[in-house]
């Protein structure tokens, strides 16, 4: 039997991709194009006739009162476009709403094969993140380049609470917005995993006080599942640097990941790196 949670939130997801798809991508015969459109996107009864289903079928997936078929939702994915992720995340949830997949919660320990690598790179900032987010370690170089985690309370250490409740992290990555919506997707990402996660739940409710932006982005549903990337940041010894990140998860402790920042070889933010490493060597 499906579980009502996790259908409610598959029925909120489609309902927040339905909104997103122009109607003008649509063939005519299939949508109406009445000047005053009281919704934004598709309404449900034209999604329904997209992907061959009644409109009542389609409206019980949406209010979390259905578990559609693998085939429903392949063809839901089309119509919506959905990416990678997104198709990811959806069936995701209907497999662990129908009870094939059994969550993993609890609280996470640092793998100590993984603290005994971070201890070892001296060149490279690195930090470990649980599930949640969580900073569970770090080396000196992740300290001096993003923040003092070591200063902060046991609480404030998580990477979304970080980034949305301090304000200088506004400053630190150019690209703050691209930064913070991706700890909310991971999050979202999480939340599929582990719906009933008293830890995660408080996180989000969290967040949802102390800041707006997550609150609203929140509501978008959306996910992220990202191994790497690049991003400037404005460090206030360093000045504006382009670094890369990449995230490695270690088999033994799959909900766990490694994250070091490198810059190009022979760059001079690889230069500006290595002044970092000099500023905290013994």
């Amino acid at each position: 039997m499906a579980t009502n949670s996790q259908l409610k939130v598959l029925g909120d997801f489609l309902k927040a991709r339905r909104s997103e798809v122009p109607p003008e991508n649509i063939p005519e015969q299939l949508v109406s194009y009445a000047t005053h459109r009281r919704v934004k996107g598709l309404r449900r009864e034209e999604v329904a006739q997209l992907v061959a289903v009644s409109p009542d079928y389609y409206a019980r997936v949406e209010q979390g009162r259905l578990a559609p078929s693998e085939q429903v939702l392949q063809a839901l994915g089309r119509v919506f476009s959905l990416s990678a992720e997104q198709r990811a995340y959806a069936e995701d949830l209907l497999n662990r709403a129908r009870g094939y997949v059994e969550p993993a919660p609890g609280v996470e320990r640092t793998n100590q094969r993984l603290q005994l690598l971070l201890e070892q790179l001296n060149e490279l900032p690195a930090m470990v993140l649980g599930p949640r987010l969580e900073v569970l370690a770090w080396n000196e170089l992740a300290s001096a380049l993003i923040i003092d985690f070591s200063s902060l309370p046991a609480s404030d250490r998580n990477y979304a609470v970080i980034t949305f409740t301090y304000p200088q992290m506004r400053d630190f990555y150019e690209d703050w917005d691209s930064v913070a919506r991706t700890c909310v997707g991971l999050l979202r990402r999480e939340a599929v995993s582990n719906p009933d996660d008293p830890q995660l739940a408080a996180l989000v409710g969290r967040l949802s006080i102390a800041s707006e932006e997550f609150r609203r982005w929140w509501a978008e549903h959306r996910v992220s599942d990202q191994d790497f990337g690049a991003k400037y940041i404005n460090h206030p010894g360093l000045g504006r640097i382009l670094l890369n990140w990449d995230a490695f998860s270690y088999s033994g402790s799959g909900r766990q990941q490694l994250i070091l920042w490198s810059a190009d070889k022979g760059s001079a933010d690889a230069e500006a790196l290595k002044e970092l490493a000099r500023g905290v060597s013994p």
